[in-house]
């Protein structure tokens, strides 16, 4: 038995300084310095980077394109949905249904991010027979540097209000494609995020790229040595711990082992 995948991650880092790393602009009115957690749970706002045609003076699309920083809310809700409450249960989205489900294959062709985080967190339950003992891992970078997942973003307003989008409703939101675990994964859970490099960058997020198939081809495991994981103590269980103290290195308990 395995616990719902990547529904924890680590935002420590100020947007600031994230946007110098990746050489993106940080969007208006994003606090520079951010709002630092080190146990993020869903439905809370996390770093994404989309790009998008720049506006001319009249206000019309210009061939040349804008790559900010911005902060969405964890949990898509897609732009038709009746009820924001949906975002809850949309977390994450299949590699393998991601262009065939009506709530991403839209937003996989035309509104793609790249999510932003210092680490994420996996629960391995070691013994199937005890699927409650479960023991908590950090996962980050073997580099250091931020991870950058592939992601889904949408805007969603209140249409029983207003069929015209109304700025006081208006939700912008996203979800985390997951894959197959590869190597630095696959004993801890049978999934994994997908890690986008930077020379995919440019690719993933063209807003002029429609071509599913050619997407569809970065959507696959991270390679053995992009990860690096320890075990970490069981506070991370509660959203409501936080603190650097959450991503310190603990050994299992002895019932874990």
């Amino acid at each position: 038995m395995l616990v719902r995948m990547c529904g924890r991650v680590d935002i420590h880092t100020p947007p600031s300084q994230l946007a110098r790393l990746l050489e993106v602009q940080l969007a208006a009115g994003i606090n520079p310095d951010g709002r630092p957690s080190w146990n993020v749970p869903p439905a809370r706002g996390i770093p994404a980077i989309t790009e998008r045609h720049s506006l001319t003076e009249s206000g019309e699309k210009s061939e040349d394109h804008e790559r900010v920083l911005d902060v969405l809310r964890w949990g898509l809700v897609p732009h038709w949905a009746k009820d924001p409450k949906s975002g809850y249960k949309m977390i994450n989205a299949r590699a393998e249904t991601v262009t065939k489900k009506p709530a991403y294959r839209s937003a996989f062709a035309k509104h793609r991010c790249l999510i932003v985080v210092d680490g994420f967190f996996e629960w391995q339950v070691p013994d199937p027979d005890s699927p409650k003992r479960k023991v908590p891992f950090y996962f980050r970078r073997a580099d250091g540097q931020p991870i950058t997942f592939a992601g889904l973003y949408e805007t969603w307003s209140d249409k029983s209000r207003s069929e015209e989008p109304d700025p006081e409703t208006m939700l912008r939101t996203c979800t985390i494609i997951t894959t197959n675990a590869g190597a630095d994964m696959v004993d801890v859970h049978d999934r994994m995020p997908v890690i986008i490099e930077r020379p995919d960058f440019d690719r993933w997020l063209d807003p002029d790229q429609h071509d599913t198939e050619v997407l569809s081809k970065l959507l696959l495991p991270a390679p053995k040595g992009t990860l690096v994981r320890h075990p970490v103590d069981k506070a991370v269980n509660s959203p409501r711990n936080d603190g650097p103290m959450i991503i310190q290195h603990a050994p299992p308990d002895d019932d874990d082992e």
